[in-house]
């Protein structure tokens, strides 16, 4: 597991890499090199688990002795190496200040603050600890650690208690869970889940569970501020159907496939979060397809129906090699190829136009435009190409022939 220094001095560098000669680390260890009191902290924190018995032992006496006014004022710095806090956290009967700092401290690692929240008898420093519901609820084993502790107060006992009871033990709807995704920063998710059509139905009443809502969302990387929803006009109303169960079954059974086709393995994890993404209703899968990621535009072009597979190509963060797949695709609908080989920003990719062109899906009034700018190699490999239609064939034979002046 390689080492993750803060510091960027080179020498803190060589000192904990050991590459530094046996001198310098001990004089190191001793607090006798000139260093910046956050870079020899650091320094120390390292020596002092070093596998050498005198560096141990030399470090542990030097960081014992620090000032308490210097130490308390890099323990209060945000850029603190989390190996200093760890250092700090681990050690007993230390004055309340330092786990003060440490507790407060954003870069203290979570397993820093497991062991205090297990080792303190000061319940005023379990109540800081609960004061970070963020915290609480990205590791849950910091609200055991607290529960556990028999020394924890009643305000430290009640805030780790309802945490626990609000964010993993009640039966959760939408709006518990949004709040949970924004306290993990993941705002789009939560707005996702928000304004989906099965908020309302989270509470065991719809097919969708809290995982289901909850693995969709990881999914989410878009905020509606960055969605234009404005092609979605009244000629797509009639699309919005609903699935039976056997047909969102063969649907599932038909991405699987092309997927398996392409990448040859699909893990049980990858079709379980397929059948999911399923289960939702069809205006719910295209506000994915705007605003999910690219494992969920992957999942959701090959969804048979068109207006989904349209969002996917409204999506924000599409890449051109995403649309240079896509422009591949034999199982799309007409309208989104149509839809690439106008987009100005991709007609000027030439391997998604060349890929437009070889494909016989993409309707031949955009194959003949986009045939005039290719090259006249891969004109005379189009002219002979038994996959196209016969109509682009000769069109391209033409080019081929009004380039070589016949």
């Amino acid at each position: 597991m390689p080492i993750e220094i803060t510091s960027k001095n080179p020498v803190v560098k060589a000192i904990v890499e050991g590459s530094a000669p046996m001198p310098a680390r001990l004089a190191a260890a001793k607090g006798l090199l000139p260093l910046p009191q956050a870079d020899l902290l650091e320094a120390l924190a390292f020596l002092a688990k070093s596998d050498d018995a005198e560096l141990v032992a030399s470090a542990t006496k030097t960081l014992s002795n620090q000032d308490s006014i210097k130490l308390l004022g890099v323990l209060e710095m945000p850029e603190t190496a989390p190996a200093v806090l760890n250092y700090f956290a681990e050690k007993s009967d230390l004055p309340k200040e330092i786990y003060q700092r440490v507790i407060i401290n954003p870069n203290t690692p979570d397993n820093a603050i497991i062991k205090i929240a297990r080792q303190t008898r000061d319940g005023e420093l379990l109540e800081l600890i609960t004061l970070n519901q963020q915290r609480l609820i990205r590791v849950p084993a910091i609200i055991d650690a607290i529960l556990n502790n028999n020394f924890r107060t009643v305000e430290a006992d009640r805030k780790a208690s309802e945490t626990k009871r609000e964010f993993f033990e009640k039966e959760r709807g939408a709006q518990q869970i949004a709040n949970e995704l924004r306290a993990r920063g993941q705002e789009a998710a939560a707005e996702f889940i928000e304004k989906s059509e099965f908020a309302d139905t989270l509470d065991g009443q719809s097919e969708l569970s809290y995982e289901d809502a909850l693995l969709i969302a990881q999914h989410i990387e878009i905020p509606d501020s960055e969605i234009d929803d404005s092609w979605l006009s009244l000629e797509y109303i009639e699309e919005f159907y609903e699935e039976s169960p056997e047909e969102r079954e063969a649907i599932v059974n038909k991405i699987v496939g092309e997927i398996r086709f392409e990448e040859d393995d699909v893990s049980n994890e990858r079709v379980s979060a397929i059948s999911r993404i399923l289960k939702m209703t069809m205006k719910d899968r295209v506000k994915l397809a705007m605003k999910g990621d690219r494992e969920a535009r992957n999942i959701l072009i090959r969804d048979p129906n068109r207006v989904v597979c349209q969002a996917v190509i409204q999506n924000p963060r599409l890449t051109e090699q995403e649309v240079e797949k896509i422009a591949a695709m034999r199982t799309v609908p007409d309208d989104v190829l149509r839809q690439i080989a106008i987009n100005r920003t991709w007609a000027r990719n030439y391997m998604i136009m060349h890929t437009l062109a070889k494909n016989p899906r993409t309707p031949i009034g955009n194959v003949v435009s986009i045939l005039t700018r290719l090259q006249l190699r891969d004109l005379i490999a189009i002219s002979k190409n038994r996959n196209v239609s016969e109509a682009v064939r000769k069109q391209a034979f033409r080019l081929v022939n009004a380039r070589a002046g016949k």
